[in-house]
């Protein structure tokens, strides 16, 4: 299989499946087994892979892009879907904007949750160009969730992810983050923790996911910190996943080989595809 640290989106894929237990059954503390009976991959994941996929061709167009995202959630039916998105999926007939009216089809509905940013990792890595990895990650956010606070996680964790696999400081990230999006990256986990509760709009899940990495020291501990503070914990673990696999590269060996062997091989082979 080659070096898996080099494996695009692992650490995104690893910090869903950590958080998953967790999500609601929240806990306020960084001691907890990383790994349980129920540890299982969520729709990051598989919306991840999809993403990836995408990428890997030369179509990088919004009708290919839907037809990833509808193929492999097709694939994996019950991970956890939220229901906007599980409609947009499958029952496309019935989908809603936010006003109540029906779209009349699969179509964009204004979606701000965090799907866009718990999706969008491999924009960080199919480029070094931290203008083109926003980019694609807007493209990626844009058949579901075109929402300005949609579109704007999604471009926060891309290029976090990006500047991270480009050897910049923890301070350049913060600083090219809070001055690019205007979220405030200057509190910290223990600060967060005692009043977070659960969330799913991107404005408040992608700052402190990524502020998450920032009070870190290595991939566990940044993982450890955003399941620590509650709320959609696959997620937030998912996104902060991300940026510390490409900033620290993955944790040790007996923890990558506890995640894969979770991981159906063509989840696998879609991540090793993007190399």
């Amino acid at each position: 299989m080659g070096n898996l640290k080099d494996i695009p989106c692992l650490g995104a894929v690893i910090g869903d499946m950590i958080g998953q237990p967790y999500e609601f059954d929240n806990i306020k503390t960084t001691d907890f087994p990383l790994f349980n009976d129920v540890s299982h991959f969520t729709d990051d994941t598989v919306t991840t892979c999809a993403v990836a996929d995408w990428l890997k061709h030369t179509d990088r167009s919004q009708e290919a892009l839907v037809d990833k995202l509808v193929t492999w959630c097709k694939k994996y039916p019950y991970a956890g879907y939220g229901g906007g998105f599980y409609t947009w999926v499958f029952t496309p007939q019935f989908l809603k904007d936010y006003k109540g009216n029906l779209l009349g089809g699969r179509k964009p509905y204004y979606s701000f949750g965090d799907g866009s940013a718990m999706r969008c990792s491999p924009c960080g890595w199919v480029t070094d160009d931290v203008n083109e990895a926003m980019d694609l990650a807007e493209q990626s956010a844009l058949p579901t969730h075109n929402h300005p606070e949609g579109i704007r996680g999604a471009k926060a964790l891309a290029a976090a992810v990006c500047l991270a696999r480009n050897g910049k400081s923890k301070e350049e990230i913060r600083d090219f983050v809070e001055k690019t999006f205007y979220y405030d990256l200057h509190r910290t986990i223990e600060e967060i923790r005692p009043v977070y509760k659960w969330e799913i709009a991107c404005q408040n899940v992608v700052p402190e996911a990524i502020i998450a990495f920032l009070d870190s020291t290595d991939y566990e501990s940044a993982i450890r910190l955003a399941v620590s503070i509650g709320g959609d914990s696959d997620t937030i673990a998912c996104i902060t996943g991300a940026i510390a696999h490409a900033f620290y590269g993955l944790p040790p060996v007996n923890v990558l080989t506890e995640a894969i062997n979770r991981l159906p091989d063509d989840i696998m082979q879609a991540l090793i595809d993007l190399i």
